[in-house]
């Protein structure tokens, strides 16, 4: 917008000099014109004085000095054809000037000014003095030159003033642009600074209320959600009583163990969530990665699968808490166990990138399997293997809210491989 507006000054400002200094330029040329026919002619007419009280030769001398003091050449032709000063052919206008009438001719090359004497005793005298291109046009090109150089300083002006302003009302623009996708990666405390003119203002304004609304939306939902927890929490108490109850002490302690598990998980919504509504979740990529591969490198090592492992030691933030990065995992390793042969070959990298983290779970089994009609296997709840479809959801939500990414691709050697993009939390030290 700051190039448009320059832009528009510019040939604003362009059109109305160009209307003023055009005019004022013909009235320089005219009047400098002007200037020099009244100074020729009245160096013709002070010679004319003499030609009538002076000889041939007193004439010549004055026709010299004339000559000489104004800058241009004087001749004088007498009424007997004899002619005194510069040299000069005997014109048309001449003759014309000869029968007794003072006038200015034009000629190729110049301009004459002719004065005619009369009462001579031989006839009439005519004294005439020329101007040239360069004698016509003295000091126009100069002011010329300066009322171009007034133009563009005028321009360039107008332009860093221009500049200056639309600054001033791209700036707060710009902000809210910035603002705006702070709120879309996530970041809900983003707001703006009210600046610019009024419209500006109440622009951001709006998006401040916008993102404050969006705010307490997103926090009555996490707080409906943890209270939703809650209230499990009755029926699994009944769950525990009914399984203390039991006369086996073996299915006691197996359901128990179940109910401690399920306990386990509400509470961890209910933590998750109330956590969410206070701040954006991190945790170290690298350790819990790790965690997990290892507590899947058991099954492997039972399945005859060969498993690369490539984790760098950390600390690797990233904007996902360890529960959801974990949850994210164990859906990928799981499809890997789910969907390949036993003793196929897998592998797990993690590596840091700018802005962030890249984890790849790659697998030597048949690949991804084509659906039928419409859909894509990162669409909710479509599976080729005869799956739920839910474990790519949930990785791919999970790179989602931490402002990265989900892809999928062929692994180099056959195979499947899923390639997630984890982003930084925004007050991490990770390049960006």
């Amino acid at each position: 917008m700051r190039r448009w507006l320059a832009l528009l000054v510019a040939a604003t400002t362009s059109l109305v000099l160009i209307a003023l200094l055009v005019p004022l330029a013909l009235l320089v040329r005219a009047l400098a014109e002007s200037g020099a026919v009244t100074q020729a002619t009245a160096e013709a007419q002070s010679v004319a004085a003499v030609v009538g009280t002076a000889d041939a030769a007193g004439l010549t001398l004055t026709a010299e000095r004339t000559s000489a003091a104004g800058g241009h050449a004087i001749t004088v032709f007498l009424p007997d054809g004899q002619v005194v000063g510069a040299r000069a052919a005997r014109s048309p206008a001449v003759e014309l000037a000869a029968r007794g009438q003072s006038l200015t001719a034009e000629t190729p090359s110049g301009l004459e000014v002719l004065v005619a004497v009369q009462g001579l005793p031989a006839g009439t005298a005519v004294v005439r003095a020329f101007l040239g291109e360069d004698d016509l046009r003295r000091g126009v090109r100069e002011v010329w030159l300066g009322m171009l150089v007034l133009g563009l300083t005028l321009i360039g002006v107008g332009i860093g003033v221009a500049d200056r302003l639309a600054l001033a009302l791209t700036r707060p623009m710009s902000e809210m642009a910035r603002v705006s996708h702070r709120l879309a990666a996530g970041d809900l405390t983003a707001r703006t600074t009210p600046g610019g003119p009024p419209e500006v203002r109440d622009v951001g304004l709006a998006l401040d209320h916008l993102a404050g609304r969006i705010s307490d939306l997103l926090a009555e939902e996490r707080e409906s959600a943890a209270d939703l927890s809650h209230r499990l929490r009755t029926p699994l108490t009944g769950l525990r009583l009914e399984a203390e109850s039991l006369s086996d002490p073996e299915e006691a302690a197996r359901l128990g163990t179940r109910v401690d598990a399920l306990e386990r998980a509400v509470t961890s919504v209910i933590q998750d969530v109330r956590r969410r509504s206070r701040e954006q979740a991190s945790c170290d990529a690298a350790r819990v990665v790790a965690e997990r591969v290892a507590f899947w490198s058991v099954l492997a090592e039972d399945q005859g699968r060969a498993a690369e492992v490539a984790v760098p030691p950390g600390p690797l933030e990233v904007a996902v808490s360890a529960a959801e990065l974990s949850a994210c995992v164990d859906a990928l390793l799981g499809n890997v166990f789910a969907h390949t042969p036993e003793g196929a070959a897998f592998s797990v990298r993690l590596a840091p990138e700018p802005g962030g983290a890249l984890l790849v779970v790659a697998d030597h089994g048949p690949g991804f399997r084509p659906l039928g009609g419409s859909g894509h296997p990162l669409e909710r709840g479509r599976s080729g293997a005869g799956s739920t479809g839910l474990g790519l959801d949930i990785a791919r939500r999970t790179a989602e809210a931490s402002g990265g990414s989900l892809t999928l691709d062929a692994a180099p050697g056959g195979g499947a491989r899923v390639v997630l993009r984890l982003g930084a939390p925004a007050d991490s030290g990770a390049l960006r």
